[in-house]
């Protein structure tokens, strides 16, 4: 009897407990593994705000412990030309560009997957997201994982069907309190590591102090609709629309005790405009216009869509209907009911119930209030 070759999968290790455990889903669904870990930094590695040389030190000993070979490739420059210049460049306009997207676009799911098949002999390729992927009728489509909590198809609209066609999400079927309990039970030493956001090499905590070194801090006023002077800030960049954390102005002027939420933003003046109340009108929008439109499949045929919206990353998806312009080049979002804290920069995905049909970044805010 012929013995049959395991067919060869190339996993992107992070040194996290997600793509640690899906290693070992894959490893006991008989396919043989391979990790990779990707270093996309390379200016100071010591600093205390980058976390790349405690995650590839996790790595190694997750690989030891499964005994699996673990790759280590360098994409720094193109990481740099790819996601940072863009990612900083948004900022300095005042938009709040999210670095996951970029980064799975250009680099996790581009040059990194390339590399797997080309240089490593991949049969599939292979992370530790929550995401599902079907196939039906020859084509594939992307789905939200069994794990509402953690579902990440947000981060993921940018891939097309012959791309999901080369990838195995692990995780799909598993929530998240259960990968932390696989991994200890095969006691894995990262079961209690925590989960990495945004620039995923980046401390969140030293996220601003990481930033100053690109976009230096310049104090501004904090000013009300009517104009009044609050306080100050360390540079409209470092601020978000609907953003309440951080601001440090709790109790002054605020008679009533609500919290104050910004609600504009002006570059040329550096200054922020502020509101008190999570349902102040001025957080409200009809609306958006987009650009940079993507399909995962096909385009719709239809020029007016309903279906549902989500406008960053944990935010409960609301329904919208999706106008199509001419050639594709943008599209109007107008939601069934006023919404709160459209953001110029973040991406908006649209799903038809758990399908995720495919996104676009939000490029100009249609204000309940003007």
């Amino acid at each position: 009897m012929i013995k049959m070759k395991k067919k060869k999968v190339i996993l992107a290790m992070s040194g996290g407990v997600d793509s640690s455990v899906s290693a070992w889903l894959l490893l006991k669904a008989g396919y043989y593994v391979e990790g990779l870990f990707m270093k996309n930094w390379d200016e100071d590695d010591t600093s205390s705000y980058c976390s790349a040389k405690i995650d590839l030190i996790d790595a190694k000993s997750v690989c030891k412990k499964l005994g699996i070979v673990l790759h280590k490739i360098n994409f720094s420059i193109e990481y740099w030309e790819k996601v940072f210049q863009k990612f900083i460049s948004e900022y300095k306009k005042g938009h709040t560009p999210n670095p996951d997207i970029l980064c799975n676009k250009f680099i996790k799911f581009n040059i990194c997957l390339n590399f797997a098949f080309k240089h490593l002999q991949a049969d599939y390729f292979s992370t530790g997201h929550y995401a599902t992927i079907k196939k039906k009728n020859n084509n594939f489509y992307l789905y939200k994982a069994i794990d509402a909590e953690k579902d990440q198809s947000y981060f993921l609209y940018t891939l097309k069907s012959n791309i999901l066609s080369k990838i195995f999400f692990p995780l799909s079927k598993i929530k998240k309190h259960q990968t932390r309990i696989i991994a200890k039970k095969i006691k894995l030493s990262v079961h209690k590591k925590k989960d990495s956001t945004g620039i995923c090499f980046i401390q969140p905590k030293k996220f601003n102090l990481f930033l100053n070194r690109y976009i230096p801090y310049k104090t501004g006023k904090i000013l009300t609709m009517s104009g009044e002077f609050i306080g100050l800030h360390i540079g409209c960049e470092y601020y978000t629309i609907g953003q309440r954390k951080g601001l440090k102005i709790g109790g002054k002027k605020n008679k009533n005790m609500y919290p104050w939420y910004v609600v504009k933003k002006n570059i040329s003046s550096n200054t922020l405009r502020v509101v008190q109340g999570n349902g102040n009108p001025y957080l409200l929008s009809y609306g958006f216009l987009t650009k940079k439109i993507h399909w995962i499949n096909n385009k719709p045929n239809l020029l007016k869509i309903k279906c549902m919206v989500q406008i960053r990353y944990r935010y409960t998806p609301v329904i919208c209907q999706i106008h199509i312009h001419k050639n594709n080049h943008y599209i109007t979002v107008l939601f069934n009911k006023p919404n709160l804290c459209v953001t110029i920069g973040q991406s908006a995905v649209f799903y038809h119930q758990d399908l995720c049909l495919g996104g676009a970044i939000i490029k100009k805010n249609i204000p309940y209030l003007p």
